[in-house]
């Protein structure tokens, strides 16, 4: 009976037997459903982060990917042919020897034989449903906007894998990027955001205005004094 899946050791080790070149053999759990105490071959450990079936095993003419609950360690001589028994050497017959006839018994009649009932044959049992293999698909992807300290980043992500670390964009392009979001919450936020930093820039040009002003005055005075 197959076993309750693999476990992390067992992982473990059919990821260096791999690495090592054999193809561990395993047999299908009752998870696998219809499969279940059958033999296969494991050829690829793939990643599991990316999905829960990532032990791919070849069954047949067919490499499909499982979960370690469905498949366990076959068990050592799992797979091999029984040896056959040699033919025995035929035993010579006896030259028949002459036969009296008066000697030779009387033959019986042929015993009449009844007539059997045919036995009704038993249902089977309905075959369980075989498990589904969903086909892999592509990573998640993921693109963010975000602003801190002042300046706003996009970046993008795919999986695990960063495809675009965090760069800095100008704030009119990330108003034109939530406007293609086309959700008025999130606009209104950005406008709110862009509305403060373009008072602030407001109040520190005038300001720099001002000492500029004074700095001008102060220089005429100077340039007056020779």
């Amino acid at each position: 009976m197959a076993g309750q899946g693999l476990s992390t050791d067992e992982v473990q080790g059919i990821r260096e037997a791999l690495a090592a070149g054999r193809k561990p053999k395993v047999v299908f759990t009752a998870a696998a459903g219809q499969m279940a105490g059958q033999l296969g071959q494991v050829v690829e450990l793939t990643d599991p982060e990316v999905s829960e079936e990532f032990v791919v095993v070849r069954f047949g003419r067919d490499e499909l990917p499982f979960s370690p609950t469905d498949v366990a360690i076959a068990p050592k001589g799992a797979g091999r042919r029984p040896a056959e028994p040699k033919p025995e050497p035929p035993v010579e017959a006896a030259p028949a020897e002459p036969e009296f006839v008066l000697d030779t018994p009387a033959v019986p009649a042929p015993r009449r034989e009844e007539p059997r009932v045919a036995q009704q044959a038993e249902p089977k049992p309905a075959r369980r449903a075989v498990k589904v293999v969903k086909p892999k698909g592509p990573a998640g992807l993921t693109v963010t906007l975000a602003y801190a300290d002042g300046e706003w980043t996009v970046a993008a992500q795919q999986g695990a894998k960063a495809l675009a670390r965090p760069y800095v964009v100008k704030p009119a392009e990330a108003l034109r990027m939530v406007a293609l979001v086309d959700v008025p919450g999130v606009q209104e936020a950005v406008e709110q955001i862009l509305a403060a930093e373009r008072a602030e820039a407001e109040q520190q040009a005038e300001k720099l205005r001002a000492e500029l002003a004074e700095i001008e005055a102060r220089l005429a005075e100077l340039r007056e004094a020779r």
